[in-house]
């Protein structure tokens, strides 16, 4: 994903995370806020409890990142949004993560119901 994409900046990150609205699932959490803006910005955060080394933690955020990069036709526009994995998301595959994030997308309202299918 392209830099302007991207939620990098603390204060941003906080912005979400403080006034936005949660949705959660066994292994993602989405924070949601609406914005007026051209394409819907991500911050992706990964904790050290859920991969213990840096190699897993990338890994798990490289496959969020292309989950995303599939999605990003069907992604609401107006968003900024955070991705948290939780614990159980070291054990997932690339089908996996993206199964699981069409599924909390959904809930959170970024997708359409009809718009996606999985996998």
């Amino acid at each position: 994903m392209r830099k302007s994409y991207r939620i990098k900046k603390e204060s941003e990150f906080q912005d979400v995370f403080e006034n936005g609205a949660s949705v959660a699932n066994r292994n993602f959490v989405i924070y949601t806020l609406k914005r007026d803006q051209k394409h819907f910005r991500v911050g992706i955060s990964v904790g050290k409890k859920v991969g213990h080394t840096a190699v897993m933690r990338n890994q798990i955020k490289r496959y969020i990142r292309q989950s995303l990069l599939e999605l990003k036709p069907d992604i609401d526009p107006q968003a900024d949004f955070l991705v948290i994995a939780r614990r159980s998301a070291n054990q997932l595959d690339m089908a996996g993560t993206k199964k699981n994030l069409v599924h909390v997308m959904k809930l959170a309202g970024l997708l359409a119901e009809s718009d996606v299918t999985t996998i």
